[in-house]
């Protein structure tokens, strides 16, 4: 028998992983953010990974209550992570997640998703009996650059979305201008969060790849006012202005 896989979190990403790894063998054991994580750790000391697939809001509190014989295997999976969120954990495995799944119909791949860390190659074998593609990184820059250009995607689809509306092809398209200049702001504050310098055609095109990956997804959905509000909380507290990000959130109210 392979040892099993610890799934906290049970939502519609956890789901897809979780039909990954029965299929490849191993057992899953759910256990929900209610439930003693300590407790959970006693009674599972084995594990093979711990897959962490609550969202983003959640993740700092369930990090917090890691108990110390899972720190070596952790695997995470949420949208606007960057190294600093993650850097107590010795030998964490993270994959910049490239499909979606939406209650009621199934996952949808964009583009491969990229993956760091020791539990890669276990991802990318349960994901790939589902169809679903995973590349694996040779280093923690090139995860970094993967993490920046996920956090770009999202906060300038939906956070441009707020204010055009429509399919992110129907953003470059249309409303190239707002798109570069929210852009532009996201990058601003993902270099003054991560302390880096990125080459900013080199995100902006990586970013256009995902959107030729799937032209016709939506740019905003109901998390998108929460990401903006969340960026100019980041910006703040970085003393960091973001001009275009600022006056969407003041046309908003």
């Amino acid at each position: 028998m392979k040892k099993p896989v610890v799934l906290v979190g049970i939502g519609e990403m956890g789901g897809v992983f979780a039909r990954g790894f029965l299929r490849l063998g191993h057992p899953v054991y759910p256990v929900t953010r209610d439930q003693d994580l300590a407790l959970a750790a006693r009674e599972i000391p084995d594990a093979e990974a711990v897959l962490i697939a609550v969202g983003e809001k959640d993740l700092p509190g369930v990090l917090e209550r890691l108990p110390d014989a899972w720190h070596d295997r952790i695997v995470l999976l949420q949208n606007e992570l960057l190294p600093a969120d993650f850097a107590h954990l010795p030998r964490v495995t993270v994959i910049s997640v490239w499909f979606e799944k939406k209650p009621g119909m199934d996952y949808k791949v964009i583009i491969p998703s990229p993956c760091f860390g020791p539990k890669s190659a276990l991802i990318r074998d349960a994901l790939g009996h589902l169809d679903i593609p995973v590349r694996i990184l040779n280093s923690e820059d090139e995860l970094l650059f993967e993490l920046v250009v996920k956090n770009l995607y999202i906060l300038t689809t939906n956070i441009a979305g707020l204010k055009t509306g429509g399919t992110v092809g129907e953003l470059w398209a249309e409303h190239q201008d707002i798109a570069r200049k929210v852009a532009n702001d996201v990058i601003d504050l993902q270099e003054s969060l991560t302390g880096k310098t990125f080459d900013r055609e080199a995100l902006v095109s990586a970013m256009l790849h995902a959107f030729e990956g799937d032209p016709e997804h939506k740019c905003t959905g109901r998390s998108a006012p929460a990401r903006l509000e969340r960026a100019l909380d980041h910006a703040s507290e970085q003393d960091l202005e973001l001009p275009t990000l600022a006056q969407l959130a003041s046309e908003m109210h």
